[in-house]
């Protein structure tokens, strides 16, 4: 008999959900543009089976993805696991098997040395499939409709990294899925390889290097030149793991770095430039390069963010330090020295999950989006994010002109990332629309809303409802039609 834990990572809007199912011609208030033609995917961690450990971390869930297909202003909705070698063998023996999240010395013997991934942090469409990534293992290949679980892939023997980073990012110019992945020779390691992926889905290229230290390096960017690499020390160690600690914490002691490497160039060609201070960085915004000259937006916080990663020398989680701004990092290819050439705070909104229009991904832009969390709004439902953010609205930013504007989601509700989603394939930057999972914590009902990108002050023009409230998501990204297979 199944029972749950009723620890924060299981309890009001991270409860489990653990349906899979479909709903066909989902009730909508407004109307969806007809140009919103293809399909978002989202995925949210779910532990299918109650987990060994009742401290068990939000982020060692099962993946569910959830799809919706939307075409001439209807939408169905598909809910499916992705069936990765872990659940299978947990849904065979009918009880979890694996432990700690990222610690296989607390898995049963039965599973030992199989791929512990979950799939559980961002599901994108590429070369007509669907990549269930997390980034702790190789890509986990599903059918972008059907939803059904090919298996996992090394793209026949070509990649020889174990993992496969859950940021991909997709060259608007070339076409190629742009990725990376840590700890690429083993849990711990700090060997990184740098890849690329074609259109029709061959890899390109794979370039190791290594880093200074093991860390969580959760995402990345590229420009037109170069790759770019954001390293904080959320880091880790075997003497944790025997300990059965959480697996990542944070180390103030140690300095944050930006690497930066060419594309199309060795190990020896990287850059690493050490920031000014120790601060808390995780999603990135956007990059790119004027000449040898790096520019790279990024939400940072004065100190460590993640309370479920807690600090090394037991310092007490600050919430106030963990609030993230939108920072620009600039550092020189060119210059002599590794010191950066200017950190600069561009928002006074607290803020992360940040997007932008992906046609300008890698390219020098003017439109971004993130969730936001304003803490002078009232709330009236149970339970918050771990580190007591509670994201509230959706902000425009324009990096051109300095002007931002928002959307609040009202007293009972939180957000879920936003994605983009241009109005037509040659549409101007920003012409568009956003889709994010809005979750009434009072009623425990979702709404996919859909509001004009350029105008989110003036709130939803469409909302879709969902017959259930979804768990708290990762990540999610859009496909449209054209890039779907028939």
């Amino acid at each position: 008999m199944a029972h749950f834990p009723r620890t924060r990572t299981f309890i009001h809007s991270l409860r489990p959900l653990r349906i899979e199912g479909d709903v066909l011609d989902l009730d909508i208030t407004g109307e969806i543009p007809h140009e919103i033609d293809g399909i978002f995917h989202r995925v949210q961690p779910d532990a299918q089976f109650p987990p060994k450990y009742d401290d068990d971390q939000f982020f060692n869930g099962d993946g569910l993805i959830t799809q919706f297909d939307i075409h001439k202003g209807r939408v169905n909705l598909k809910q499916r696991y992705a069936l990765t070698d872990k659940l299978k063998a947990e849904r065979k023996a009918g009880r979890a098997l694996f432990g700690a999240y990222r610690n296989p010395l607390t898995d049963e013997e039965s599973v030992q040395g199989m791929i512990r991934g979950t799939a559980n942090t961002t599901p994108i469409v590429h070369a007509g499939k669907l990549f269930a990534l997390k980034e702790d293992s190789p890509p986990l290949i599903m059918d972008a409709i059907s939803m059904e679980t090919e298996g996992y892939s090394d793209f026949n023997g070509k990649m020889r990294n174990q993992t496969f980073s859950a940021h991909p990012k997709i060259d608007p110019v070339t076409g190629n899925m742009c990725n990376f992945g840590y700890a690429a020779t083993g849990l711990l390691t700090r060997d990184v390889s740098y890849m690329e992926v074609s259109p029709s889905g061959e890899l390109l290229f794979e370039t190791f290097f290594e880093v200074p230290y093991y860390c969580m390096m959760h995402d990345f960017s590229i420009t037109a030149d170069y790759a770019v690499f954001h390293l904080c020390p959320i880091t880790s160690n075997w003497d944790r793991l025997k300990a059965n600690k959480p697996h990542f914490g944070f180390d103030t002691t140690l300095p944050v770095y930006l690497a930066v490497l060419p594309r199309h160039g060795k190990a020896e060609d990287m850059r690493f430039f050490k920031a000014p201070k120790t601060v808390f960085a995780s999603h990135v915004m956007n990059a790119y390069n004027e000449g040898t000259k790096i520019i790279f937006d990024i939400p940072q916080s004065a100190g460590n963010a993640f309370p479920f990663f807690p600090d090394i020398h037991d310092a007490p989680f600050d919430p106030v330090a963990a609030r993230p701004y939108l920072h620009r990092w600039v550092v020189d290819m060119a210059s002599p020295t590794d010191d950066f050439v200017s950190v600069e705070r561009v928002s006074d909104l607290i803020g992360e999950f940040p997007r932008v229009d992906d046609r300008y991904i890698g390219q020098d832009y003017t439109h971004g989006w993130m969730l936001v969390m304003d803490p002078e709004m009232p709330y009236e439902g149970e339970g918050v994010r771990a580190s007591g953010f509670r994201m509230n609205r959706i902000a425009h930013f324009n990096r051109k002109t300095g002007e931002e504007k928002t959307w609040y989601c009202g007293p009972q509700s939180l957000i879920q990332e936003p994605q983009f989603i241009p109005r037509s394939k040659d549409a101007a930057e920003g012409d568009g629309w956003l889709l994010a999972l809005v979750d009434n914590q009072v009623t425990n009902y979702s709404d996919l809303v859909v509001l004009n990108a350029l105008d989110v002050e003036s709130g939803p023009i469409a909302r879709v409802h969902l017959p259930f409230r979804t768990r708290n998501g990762l990540h999610g990204t859009w496909a449209n039609r054209a890039s779907l297979p028939a």
